[in-house]
């Protein structure tokens, strides 16, 4: 048996090399591969990699679903202020002070993403001192959300409440989608490959000392179920209309 395998080796090698140095090359590049466990691109410790803008741009999603929440509440405070559920607005406004706010906003787009681009002279230089603002007002409002959902009923305030969820997702709205296509693509051109790798690793680190090891799963988690409470969950309800 040893005898056959070891003919069958050798005819399998005399052949490779009839082929040329570039097929030994390869094959040996293989069992190289193969013997160090190395790691498909795209995958770090056995799991695909979340790079930095994907990062961030999918922390957007959860927060412009609480902008969803936020308008869908504000039509219904104009119908009939009973039919919306205090504890919803006050879980939503939690969820986007700490996800949003205190953690995207603080720790990741105030600390890295807007000093680099403040370096810069391109026109997204101009963005994050506006960007700034709107966080700032972002934070009023949010601290008014929360003293409103306090309590069992929001009564008298409902008007006004409507009003200002309708402003501060207007303002959202508006900054994410400037931030996902003028602010992020600009900021990653600020930095090179290897500090973009740095970065992206450094982002996960923050993220996990803020909320454990699924931060993004649990905010998702969060969102789904506010929506559900409030009965926007699903997503074939918001299908438009054929054009009359």
């Amino acid at each position: 048996m040893t005898d056959k395998c070891d003919s069958t080796r050798r005819n399998f090698l005399a052949g490779a090399a009839a082929a040329g140095p570039v097929l030994l090359l390869a094959a040996c590049a293989g069992r190289t591969e193969q013997s160090a466990g190395k790691k498909p691109e795209g995958e770090k410790g056995g799991a695909r990699e979340v790079l930095a803008t994907e990062d961030l741009m999918r922390e957007h999603g959860v927060l412009r679903r609480a902008l969803l929440v936020f308008g869908e509440a504000a039509v219904r405070l104009r119908r009939d202020a009973a039919s919306v559920p205090p504890a919803a607005l006050q879980d939503a406004a939690k969820l986007f002070r700490t996800f949003g706010e205190d953690y995207h906003e603080k720790k990741l787009e105030e600390t890295y993403i807007f000093p680099a681009l403040k370096r810069t002279s391109g026109p997204a230089a101009a963005y994050p001192d506006i960007l700034v603002a709107q966080h700032d007002r972002g934070r009023q409002i949010t601290d008014y959300i929360l003293a409103v959902t306090a309590g069992p009923r929001i009564g008298a305030e409902a008007g006004k409440l409507a009003a200002a969820l309708e402003a501060f997702a207007r303002m959202y709205e508006n900054h994410a989608a400037r931030e996902d296509t003028i602010v992020f693509p600009a900021w990653k051109d600020t930095v090179t490959d290897s500090q973009y790798d740095e970065l992206s690793d450094k982002f996960e680190e923050i993220e996990h000392q803020e909320f454990g090891a699924d931060g993004f799963e649990s905010a998702v988690r969060r969102i789904g179920e506010i929506e559900s409470t409030l009965g926007l969950a699903d997503l074939a309800q918001f299908t438009a209309p054929p054009p009359s």
